[in-house]
């Protein structure tokens, strides 16, 4: 299966060559850079890698640049699409574990989880303020999801080809809330769903959002859970054309 990891990049000069560098090279057939308008070298330094980089001439936000991730790696025939920040906030010796699920057809998409199997995110260094934000959220969408993820706000995915293409990510938002409304999308509509633990790592370099932008966050995810639930039927008509689609 073609694999492709792609990193969504923002001011990750400093970053983006000691992730790339962890990454197990067996576990991947090629790396995809996108920069949204990044004010630093961050474009410079990923070519000088050797990867493959676009750049957004003007800032489209954080799902914003997934879409573009997404859309370029399908456009290259990835088999399963990673999305791994470039800021080394996350692990990228994790990746194997991560792709694994979906590799061997357990999976659609998969998610780490720095709670899972007794994880303490606060001993890598997450601020109090994520942690109680983490916590709380995941908790609200549980309850009304009906699921048991002990976590759903983390930033290392990777999906399967399939997921991409019927899961309607297009529609999403182009900030932060993109990440919710894709998991909350993905469980109401019946994908396989699993998380892998992995080790939190905040450092100096790590992008971290301020406590008013983590409320804002918090906010957007509630009115995307209310408006996915109320919009269910819609949803699911439009995932069954997708499908059909496809299929045809």
């Amino acid at each position: 299966m073609r694999t492709i990891i792609t990193m969504p990049a923002y001011k990750a000069a400093r970053t983006i060559e000691r992730t790339y560098r962890e990454i197990p090279i067996e576990c991947y057939d090629k790396v995809l850079v996108v920069d949204d308008a990044s004010p630093d070298n961050t474009v410079e330094v990923a070519e000088g890698l050797g990867l493959e980089t676009r750049r957004h001439t003007e800032n489209r936000g954080y799902g914003g640049n997934q879409k573009t991730c997404y859309e370029w790696a399908l456009s290259e025939g990835a088999d399963i699409v990673v999305l791994l920040h470039p800021d080394y906030q996350y692990s990228p010796g994790c990746v194997p574990a991560l792709i694994e699920p979906i590799a061997s057809g357990r999976a659609d998409f998969v998610f780490g989880s720095r709670f899972k199997d007794g994880g303490r995110p606060m001993d890598g260094g997450m601020p109090l303020y994520r942690y109680v934000g983490n916590r709380f959220t995941t908790g609200v969408e549980n309850f009304f999801l009906g699921t048991h993820f002990s976590e759903l706000h983390s930033g290392m995915k990777a999906y399967s080809r399939k997921f991409l293409d019927l899961v309607g990510y297009k529609d999403f938002s182009d900030a932060f809330v993109f990440d919710s409304q894709l998991l909350i999308r993905a469980v109401l509509l019946g994908f396989r769903i699993e998380e892998v633990a992995i080790p939190t790592r905040y450092t100096d370099e790590s992008s971290s959002v301020d406590i008013r932008s983590s409320m804002k966050y918090i906010l957007e995810t509630f009115v995307a859970l209310g408006s996915a639930l109320r919009d269910r039927k819609r949803v699911e008509r439009e995932f069954e054309e997708r499908s059909n689609a496809l299929s045809s």
